[in-house]
């Protein structure tokens, strides 16, 4: 799968912009500290540059709204498959970091700032120190692969590690570099990947059930009475929320969740996502927008233009839905901040029989 990058200036002809490289790796380390949306606009950057007990050199380390880490090695040129041997080597010592040394890390990289407080004005939610570093992906970030390193990454993946590439290349137009750049795999199956895996390394894997985890977060942006009401779920506000809606289809058993409150309902897939621009829902007088009906939706039809941060929506027929008042908690149950899951662990498992007891789903 070699991935082909280029720029054309409209016109008559249209032209072609030729293609070049950057001066250092330096130079894209200094670019993505300084803005780093160029990489992603879901992480927050933590560390730069940080020395592991092995002797090696994390280019740039970054924590994304679960608590989950993110390691980044930067190449500029063609990359050896070597650099995937030195990041999983860089990641054994990531998956040790405890939340002590995370904060010691992150005081480093910003001179001295609280992470606790930096992390809640970034993502708007507190750091969780239980959910700290309980999964973490590598991003290789290269101009290009070569056939090895593909066909390496490609496997890991398909054993369920949590490694991505994101390519980019470099253009020259009018005295000025251009950068654009693609990802080889959906992040959004490679932060899926990450949550599945967290237990592995407790030794607490099992093969996933085939039912969905679904986080709903409640608030200043959705409305739970809203989601029963009507028959949805929703997530928005940046990438890393909407993305993982993308694992749901038509027929999926989904058990949602609002984050420290408890389990609210169950309900069987209709309809795969859609944006709050064209989503529909069924009222006394009919179909309507989203946007015309539900309690934010003013909120939505703010944000309905940005493609990153624009609510998303997936239809829901629910088998059974209760008032947030009403919800299922108890010491024992999974629990994960990321939109949609589909986790591999024992606690997975006791949480779907509990819940089809309280539910009143049998064995279904």
């Amino acid at each position: 799968m070699l991935l082909h990058h280029a720029l054309w200036r409209v016109g008559d002809p249209p032209a072609a912009l030729p293609s070049t490289r950057l001066a250092s790796e330096q130079l894209l380390e200094d670019m993505i500290v300084r803005e780093p949306r160029l990489l992603s606009g879901d992480w927050m950057l933590i560390g730069r540059q940080e020395i592991t007990a092995h002797g090696g050199r994390i280019d740039l380390l970054a924590i994304a709204p679960d608590g989950s880490l993110v390691l980044i090695e930067l190449k500029r040129d063609r990359t050896p498959r070597e650099i995937v041997a030195q990041a999983l080597d860089y990641a054994s010592w990531v998956a040790g970091l405890t939340a002590e040394r995370i904060v010691q890390i992150y005081g480093r990289f910003s001179g001295g700032r609280s992470l606790e407080a930096d992390f809640q004005q970034r993502f708007g939610s507190a750091l969780d120190e239980d959910a700290l570093n309980q999964a973490h992906q590598i991003v290789i970030v290269a101009a290009e692969l070569d056939a090895s390193t593909e066909r390496i990454v490609a496997y890991l993946n398909e054993r369920d590690l949590a490694i991505n590439v994101l390519f980019f290349q470099v253009f020259e137009h009018a005295g000025q570099q251009l950068i654009s750049r693609v990802w080889m795999i959906d992040p959004g199956e490679t932060q899926a990947t990450a949550v599945a895996t967290a237990s592995a390394a407790q030794g607490e894997k099992e093969p996933w059930n085939g039912e969905f985890y679904v986080s709903f977060g409640t608030g200043e942006r959705r409305s739970w009475d809203d989601a029963r009401r009507y028959g949805y779920i929703s997530a928005g506000g940046g990438a890393w929320y909407t993305r993982t809606l993308k694992l749901l289809s038509p027929g999926d058993r989904v058990w949602v969740n609002i984050p420290r409150t408890g389990y609210v309902g169950v309900g069987i897939v209709e309809e795969a996502v859609q944006p709050a621009s064209s989503f529909k829902v069924l009222t006394d007088q009919g179909e309507a927008l989203a946007l015309d009906v539900l309690t934010h939706g003013a909120v939505y039809r703010g944000q309905a233009d940005d493609e990153e941060r624009a609510e998303q929506f997936v239809r829901v027929k629910w088998l059974s839905a209760v008032p947030a008042s009403q919800a299922f908690n108890e010491v024992g149950l999974f629990g994960n901040q990321n939109t949609v899951c589909q986790p591999t662990t024992p606690k997975w498992r006791h949480t779907v029989e509990r819940l089809k007891a309280v539910f009143k789903l049998g064995q279904a």
